[in-house]
């Protein structure tokens, strides 16, 4: 391969990668942000769960659909209308009068952001044909691991200007990732073979059954709405069934019933990304609100909990290569219950750096569970699934992040105190228990190189 067309595939790979980064970093640049804008706009803890759930909704939904538009309409069209609609949120989402017009920005951001992955990994699959693999792996670890540090980066910046300044600090990234974007990444060749085929049907029941099993989630701290789970449980089956018979579906379940084990594989990735975001959505809002200290400690803080997941994901990979899955895996769930177990001690009178280490104990078990299962996941498919896979594994992300979010809601019902903090250690409690026999049958179940 030529010096010059290694630079370009390096330049393409740079356009990509700073758009795969945006939806993990505006998912939790905001949870900084959140005690000013509830003070701002006198916001309850359910209006500010519907904040940060619907980004992923909203994700959960358009991440697959735009995946096969890009195949049919052409990837770095799809990819520069992405970037296009990031900039028209981060720019006018500031402006916001009110809750609604600042959930319709953070609405059109997601569904720009939502664009990025999968067309970002269809150009990668067509232009770069060096280590081609290993490239899209590594996007899809940094896409997971760079979420850790949106609270330090709106922790740093926020006292410069206010919440809005999360959305300003996209800009730089959104314009180098334009130009290079139009410079390097190729145009489209047109291909008129494919007809996408709208599965409204699918789109409508999936967008039904994870807002409504929110909804009733919500509830459980106040009235519990009986309607809404009967709805929610309803939409769900309809889903499955609607789905499974469909050729072109908009979330191949079929994909499940092939191997219990992978179906394992994503209840556990679920898991696992509920406790991560529930503690990264919490403790900014708890180290500002409880603690006292501002948003720039509030973010430094909380760096912790992001470099121990970074340091630990190559020293888990090499790990992994030559002991297996098993082991890592097994020890990954060990720490977690540890981590969920420290979260008892926390309290008001908790200093700064009891914090990070309480962090720095879930960076390290998250780490390892997130490049272990994405892993193991992609060892028991073949190629021509990963597409598939990747998608799912994706929306099994944004279905975790739905839950932590709801998790948030109900225990901060009332407040942020110690209370409430103990109440969602209790339920992340159990949810790590519930990882430890999952981990140990899903590595049972490993395939031997």
């Amino acid at each position: 391969m030529s010096d010059r067309n290694t630079r370009k595939e390096k330049w393409i790979i740079t356009a990509v990668a700073l758009g795969v980064i945006l939806n993990p970093l505006n998912t939790t640049m905001i949870t900084v942000a959140l005690p000013s804008i509830q003070k701002e706009f006198d916001l309850n803890t359910t209006d500010i769960s519907w904040l940060i759930a619907s980004y992923f909704i909203i994700s959960a939904i358009f991440t697959p659909l735009i995946g096969k538009l890009s195949d049919a309409y052409g990837r770095k069209n799809i990819y520069l209308i992405g970037l296009g609609l990031v900039v028209v949120s981060s720019i006018l989402a500031p402006l916001s009068p009110n809750m609604l017009v600042l959930l319709l920005m953070r609405g059109i951001q997601a569904v720009g952001t939502s664009a990025l992955f999968p067309a970002g990994v269809g150009i990668i699959r067509n232009t770069i044909k060096h280590k081609q693999n290993r490239v899209i792996g590594t996007l899809s670890v940094f896409a997971t691991t760079s979420a850790a540090f949106g609270p330090t980066i709106s922790g740093l910046f926020i006292q410069f200007g206010g919440w809005p300044v999360i959305f300003y600090v996209n800009l730089p990234v959104l314009a180098i990732g334009i130009i290079l974007s139009i410079l390097y990444i190729p145009k489209d060749e047109r291909n008129t073979e494919i007809q996408y085929k709208w599965d409204i049907l699918g789109i409508v029941l999936f967008s039904g059954f994870i807002t409504s099993w929110m909804v009733f989630l919500l509830s459980l701290e106040g009235d519990i709405q009986y309607g809404m789970l009967a709805l929610a449980v309803l939409l769900t089956v309809a889903f499955y069934y609607v789905e499974q018979k469909k050729e072109a579906p908009f979330i191949n379940v079929n994909f499940f019933k092939k191997n219990l084990n992978i179906t394992l594989i994503y209840v556990q990735y679920i898991l696992s990304t509920v406790i991560f975001f529930a503690i990264l959505l919490s403790f900014p809002t708890y180290i500002q609100s409880v603690l006292g200290a501002n948003s720039d400690m509030a973010g430094i803080v909380m760096l912790s909990l992001s470099i121990f997941a970074m340091i630990t994901t190559p020293i888990a990979t090499r790990w992994m290569e030559s002991k297996g899955f098993r082991s890592p895996l097994f020890i990954s769930v060990l720490i977690g219950i540890i981590g969920v177990i420290l979260l008892f001690t926390v309290n008001h009178q908790s200093p700064l750096f009891w914090i990070a280490v309480v962090l720095a104990v879930t960076g390290i078990s998250n780490g390892i569970q997130n490049i272990g299962l994405q892993n193991l996941l992609f060892s028991f498919i073949d190629k021509a699934e990963s597409g598939i896979a990747s998608g799912l594994l994706m929306t099994s992300r944004f279905i975790g992040n739905i839950l932590a979010s709801t998790i948030f809601g109900v225990a901060f019902a009332t407040g942020m105190y110690d209370g409430n903090m103990t109440k969602m250690a209790i339920v992340l409690a159990v949810v790590a228990v519930v990882l430890l026999p999952g981990m140990l049958y899903v590595t049972n179940h490993e395939k031997k190189n």
